[in-house]
């Protein structure tokens, strides 16, 4: 089993590159994919808190966010 501390190092590095993205480029398509990035590790972090603490409301939140 992994452990809750590698999704939240992933979660941590994918919000990185998106933020580097959105601060860096100038074209709205990249701003909008480095946003959409951000929106994913959001996602990452509220799924694994989720399954850490045994409550389905994050999981039930990023299926929110996703649609």
């Amino acid at each position: 089993m992994v452990e809750l501390k590698w999704y939240i190092w992933l979660s941590l590095s994918v919000f990185t590159v998106g933020m580097l993205g959105f601060l860096t480029r100038r074209n709205i398509i990249i701003i909008l994919m480095s946003v959409e990035l951000m929106l994913n590790a959001v996602n990452i972090n509220l799924v694994a808190m989720s399954h850490y603490m045994q409550d389905m409301r994050g999981q039930m939140l990023t299926l929110f966010v996703i649609a």
